[in-house]
């Protein structure tokens, strides 16, 4: 229970100190101080590199916060100091924790100077290369749609479009229930029958008759048919080192089960054979 609470405790201290909103206008200042706690300076520096490692807080004015966040780092400091004079650095508590800290942090440089290694842009090019030859084109509709709640208003909006009383943007401003403008998509990202009913216009026109689907009644104005073509590599690059890293993890851990020496016990402590499975 008491480590529990330190771990807490350490926890409230990191969230407070880690959301810290910097100042960074007039740093020169005082000597870049912006802050003496019992001797020890709080550079406006601390308190920007605290900001920094925070970008969600990127979107709050500087000078809204600025003093909230020195008030944060002095007593940060304080309990800084307060756990250096208790001696906590040598207590079995605070050595069993930096034990347990400093192996998470070696696992981690340890991997992310694997990744680094293979993550690299010949692996990124090769990846995207066999995605575009892997590719299968697909039709793609661009189209608009008006949705109604009933079909005597979609039967309406098309009498109008058939009139030429008013343009299709207009009525979708007046009548839809949705964003009218629906971009790209093919047919498996619509509900079937908007997506059968949209493959039947021709380019440029408008549904004859409404169309039903699960949300209501549509008339569907079809904008641009195309065959879809590979995304270029700029637009699928994280995604591919997210992919790329996935599998890098999962070599590196079999790399280094392979060649360990590993015995395992079972729950009874009887010795067991690892099958490869095990090591995957």
């Amino acid at each position: 229970m008491q480590k529990k609470y330190i771990l807490a405790t350490s926890a409230v201290i990191a969230v407070l100190v880690a959301g810290a909103i910097t100042y960074s206008v007039c740093a020169q200042r005082n000597n870049n101080t912006a802050a003496i706690v019992n001797g020890e300076t709080i550079t406006m520096a601390d308190v920007q590199k605290a900001y920094d490692s925070n970008p969600q807080f990127k979107q709050v004015p500087f000078e809204e916060f600025y003093a909230k966040a020195v008030d944060i780092l002095i007593n940060s400091k304080l309990v800084l100091q307060a756990a250096t004079a208790d001696n906590v650095q040598t207590s079995p508590e605070y050595q069993a924790l930096l034990a347990e800290a400093q192996d998470e942090l070696a696992r981690q440089v340890y991997i992310e100077k694997q990744l680094t290694a293979r993550l690299n842009n010949e692996e990124i090019q090769k990846f995207y290369d066999e995605y575009v030859a892997n590719f299968k084109s697909e039709k793609e509709i661009k189209a608009k749609h008006i949705l109604v709640e009933t079909e005597e208003q979609a039967a309406d909006i098309i009498a109008q479009l058939n009139s030429g009383k008013d343009t299709f943007d207009n009525l979708a401003k007046k009548y839809s229930k949705d964003n009218p403008d629906l971009g790209y998509f093919t047919a498996q990202m619509m509900v079937p029958e908007f997506s059968e009913a949209a493959a039947q216009i021709e380019k440029g026109k408008y549904s004859e008759k409404p169309v039903k689907t699960e949300f209501g009644y549509h008339v569907i104005l079809v904008e641009d048919v195309r065959d879809s073509q590979p995304l270029p590599l700029a637009k699928v690059e994280e995604q591919i080192k997210i992919n790329l890293s996935q599998k890098a993890m999962t070599d590196i851990v079999k790399e280094l089960r392979d060649a360990a020496n590993v015995d395992k016990f079972d729950i009874n402590g009887e010795k067991v054979k690892e099958d490869a499975s095990d090591s995957e």
